[in-house]
């Protein structure tokens, strides 16, 4: 039987790196006050919230600054408890993917830091020309020839959420991540994670189902 796919957000599923991502984007864009409206964005798509509010010019500096502080920020972030195991057993029987707005580089460096680089089929990170998730995971239908039936998502964020279900992909939530459990619950997701440890049978009895 083919192997299904679990796509994995990166940042607040598997990286602790809520704390960067806020500090940095609070020193390099004013339009970000307090950590409340900044954990409001991920309702949506933060991206395409960046588009929309702010000039192209000033957009590429904001996004060439974030990097350039993110990147060496990511060194000293530490995985979740608890997943570097889940990771380790799902990958014995599912393909596993990361999709994430976080660029390539320090997502791979990160994975090879914690020993778990060699889990993960692919990264798709916003290297590529669209930063929507939703398109992004077009692409991988279209590269393993897959249905959404076949695919789970495990995500942080009520927007990350949402851009799954356009395509019929669902989701599972961590309450470890960016948004808490009821912003979750908003997007009707298979199940809620409290703790890394239960993705294992909430994975597993998802694909007995389906």
């Amino acid at each position: 039987m083919k192997k299904k796919i679990i796509f994995f957000d990166f940042g607040g599923v598997i990286a602790d790196s809520f704390d960067i991502a806020f500090k940095v984007n609070k020193i390099i864009d004013p339009k970000i006050v307090s950590e409340k409206d900044y954990r409001k964005l991920f309702d949506g798509n933060i991206v395409d919230w960046a588009i929309k509010s702010t000039p192209k010019e000033e957009l590429e500096r904001i996004d060439r600054e974030f990097w350039k502080r993110y990147i060496p920020q990511m060194k000293k972030v530490k995985i979740f408890p608890g997943m570097k195991k889940v990771i380790t057993e799902l990958t014995k029987t599912h393909i596993l993917l990361i999709i994430s707005s976080t660029i390539i580089s320090p997502i791979r460096d990160f994975l090879e830091r914690n020993n778990i680089y060699s889990y993960f089929d692919n990264i798709v990170g916003n290297n590529f020309i669209d930063a929507n998730k939703t398109e992004r995971m077009k692409m991988v239908f279209k590269e393993y020839k897959i249905e959404p039936k076949d695919c789970l998502f495990i995500a942080d964020t009520l927007g990350d959420i949402k851009e799954a279900s356009r395509l019929g992909v669902q989701s599972v939530g961590v309450a470890w991540g960016f948004q808490g459990k009821g912003n979750l619950l908003k997007g009707n997701p298979v199940s809620i994670a409290e703790k890394p440890k239960e993705l294992l049978d909430i994975v597993s009895d998802y694909f007995k189902e389906n």
